[in-house]
């Protein structure tokens, strides 16, 4: 049986004359060459994931695009998680241009967020992701949603997403690796015993995902630090807000009904 391959193409559009699309589309088809998405990305450009069982098939394709003028190739290999997120999508998710680990989002990105975060979900082994961002900006939500997506289980350590949960013990099947644990720095630094911080060096053993809220807060307090992280996730209401962790930190609890009002 031929082993099939995934690839991503990413071309510019510089003239997009009618049937553009469909000559690129039928070239593909006499190549055997499988058109499995297609969405445009950024700015005159068009992405798309395919499937060959050749690499032959690929090098002649490159080989005849390049000699269109109506449009210049400016990716094609084998796809990577943003890739196919940005055909999902039709846009690139942003990094830090000095940071690689970290991934900015705005509010009207959540759905490319969650979708970002629950290919994350699915990596094996240690994983411990960090996600900043304001009060009520959809951190937590965003971190759920998620787990749904990658068919995990989530365990709050500690979270204000109902009611201040500070969780000192797990039962028995709550230590699986399959497992989602979310801990929210503020919350684990302002309310925890020290059985709520032997927990969580439980947790850190375990080969799982772990998410934590507010990282930078985290690792003031703890034995952890920021290279701990594999990934940082910011998430603003717009491009130009900034996180300021003076505010975050703002006693803002009501000892009448013990809600919180750090992120609803």
């Amino acid at each position: 049986m031929d082993e099939r391959k995934d690839w991503y193409l990413e071309y510019e559009i510089k003239y997009n004359r009618p049937g553009l699309l469909g000559d690129i589309s039928s070239l593909l088809g006499m190549l055997s060459i499988n058109i499995i998405m297609i969405n445009g990305v950024e700015d005159h450009r068009r992405g798309m994931l395919l499937l060959s069982k050749d690499d032959r098939q690929i090098e002649r394709l490159i080989s005849i695009l390049n000699t269109m003028d109506t449009i210049r190739v400016t990716k094609i290999r084998r796809p990577k998680l943003r890739d196919k997120l940005a055909v999902m999508h039709g846009r690139y998710i942003k990094s830090d241009s000095d940071d690689k680990k970290t991934f900015r989002f705005v509010r009207d990105e959540l759905g490319l967020l969650v979708d970002f975060m629950a290919e994350l979900y699915k990596k094996e082994g240690h994983v411990l992701i960090g996600i900043r961002g304001m009060p009520r900006v959809g951190k937590t939500e965003s971190i759920v949603a998620a787990s749904v997506c990658a068919n995990k289980r989530w365990l709050f350590l500690s979270s204000t997403l109902l009611k201040q949960t500070v969780r000192s013990q797990l039962i028995k099947d709550e230590y699986g690796a399959d497992n989602l644990f979310i801990i929210d720095g503020v919350v684990s630094m302002k309310r925890a015993t020290e059985k709520h911080w032997q927990l969580i060096r439980e947790v850190m053993s375990i080969p799982a995902v772990k998410v934590v809220e507010h990282p930078d807060v985290f690792v003031q307090n703890s034995e952890y630090s920021l290279d701990d992280f594999d990934y940082f996730i910011e998430l603003r209401n717009s491009v130009d807000e900034e996180i300021e962790y003076e505010k975050i930190q703002r006693p803002q609890f009501d000892e009448q009904d013990g809600f919180s009002m750090f992120d609803f």
